[in-house]
């Protein structure tokens, strides 16, 4: 009993692992299945391209029309079938003929019955279409369709470029802005403090404590509020990465160097817009293929058609059951037949059809003209938009620099007694709204560039 004792009391270590391991591998494999990422906007952007839903979702429809292509194709190609067929005659149909056929009395009937009671069949047919402008048109449709969708997947992964830029700017916004506000807590704190000091030694008024503490709630509120957009901003970007909100995603590049890296003044300053270039223009002209070929195709509906079908078989009858079997004879019968269609007259109906498509493609002219107007007015637009966002952010670089010299100014004279918390309150207050504005101008510039090459994209 005492060695068993020992034994246990040496491998109560082991014991003890193993339920610590048993009661933590659940969390443990629960960390293991989160994933971690961390990207600059650059590799933001390609994982985007690769995993974001509506980017796969297109990438599906590109598959599906090349297989939508290929069976069109198929149409026209030879097609191959079997069939095959047994009947079992449980009574068989009686027919009633002259009785003197059968060595019977003039004038008298009797009845007949044709056929046995057991018969199979078996035959494969060859169907060949030899000429059908449908057809013709029909294949052409299906690549007009397949580029369609090739266009569409490339306007898919332009909209999620600008989307993912989007927010991954608004994370380094909230970002910088509660660096910023913890800063300016941290500022506020201790001034409050100095101040508090001064004024339990009569050196300053009950007012200015007060004034300082309502600038130091506003700020803590703002920096609260900060802290709840940064976790929104990031779930925002990892849905538009196709990530699972309950990843990590960390953010590397900075702010001000993505501002920096779009400051492009020579893109204002480039050559007429092109506009064939444009992604949507693309799309525009597809659908003007479109219905071109349904004009086409309309008109093709008063073409003959012509096809060709070959036929082979086995026919086999019997009384009883025997087609399993050797001695059952089989009568086999073979055809090859042209089919030829001519569609003479439709009571106009091809006429009001084929109308109806060309109205359809006047439709669509008139469309792509418009879409070439708009696309015009929109990069005119887009390209204001940038200047004015880079003027923006230099003037709100400016206006920053001096309500940081303004408040520093204040900071000290309000520790000299030169100056009440109200006028330290009024600059402190000047200061952050600079600071937001410089944030949100650098933002600006980033979403401002991203719109103006959305544009000019192919």
């Amino acid at each position: 009993m005492k060695k068993t004792q020992n034994q246990f009391t040496s491998n109560l270590p082991t014991v003890l692992g193993l339920l610590l391991i048993y009661l933590f591998a659940p969390k443990l494999s629960a960390q293991e299945e989160n994933g971690s990422y961390s990207y600059s906007l650059e590799e933001a952007i390609q994982h985007a391209l690769t995993y974001n839903y509506s980017v796969i979702n297109s990438g599906k429809d590109v598959e599906a029309s090349y297989k939508k292509k290929w069976e069109t194709i198929a149409g026209g190609l030879p097609q191959i079938s079997a069939s095959a067929n047994y009947q079992d005659n449980i009574a068989l149909q009686e027919s009633v003929v002259p009785a003197e056929f059968f060595g019977g009395n003039p004038g008298e009937f009797t009845s007949v019955a044709f056929g046995t009671k057991h018969s199979a069949s078996a035959s494969a047919k060859l169907e060949q279409l030899i000429f059908d402008g449908s057809y013709i048109v029909g294949v052409k449709a299906a690549k007009t369709y397949l580029e369609f969708y090739k266009t569409s997947k490339q306007k898919t992964d332009i909209e999620v470029k600008e989307q993912v830029i989007n927010a991954y700017g608004n994370v380094l916004l909230t970002e910088e802005s509660i660096a910023i506000l913890e800063r300016n807590k941290a500022t506020l704190e201790k001034n409050r403090f100095e101040t508090n000091e001064r004024f339990i030694n009569g050196l300053a008024e009950e007012e200015d404590v007060e004034q300082l503490s309502i600038t130091l709630a506003s700020t803590n509120s703002a920096l609260k509020n900060a802290v709840r957009l940064k976790d929104i901003s990031i779930n925002m970007l990892k849905l538009v990465l196709g990530i699972e909100l309950e990843d990590n995603l960390a953010v590397t590049d900075k702010l001000e160097d993505l501002t920096n890296a779009n400051l492009d003044v020579a893109i204002t300053g480039s050559g007429d817009f092109n506009i064939q270039s444009n992604i949507d223009y693309k799309l525009g002209v597809n659908d003007q293929k479109q219905k071109s070929l349904l004009v086409q195709q309309a008109k093709s509906a008063a073409l003959p058609t012509l096809s060709s079908t070959l036929t082979f078989g086995y026919n086999g009858f019997n009384d009883k059951f025997k087609f399993t079997q050797k001695e059952q004879n089989w009568a086999d019968f073979s055809s090859i037949s042209l089919n030829l269609n001519i569609p003479i007259f439709s009571s106009f109906a091809r006429r009001s059809r084929t109308q109806q498509a060309k109205i359809a493609l006047e439709q669509s002219k008139t469309r792509l003209t418009e879409l070439e107007q708009n696309l015009k007015l929109q990069h005119q637009q887009a390209k204001s938009q940038y200047e004015f966002s880079v003027e923006e952010y230099i003037t709100s670089k400016s206006s920053l620099r001096l309500a940081e010299r303004i408040e520093n100014k204040q900071q000290t004279k309000f520790r000299e007694g030169l100056s009440s918390s109200f006028e330290l309150s009024e600059a402190q207050r000047q200061l952050y709204t600079s600071q937001q504005n410089y944030l949100q101008a650098m933002v600006d510039v980033i979403n401002a560039k991203a719109a103006l090459q959305k544009l000019t994209a192919q």
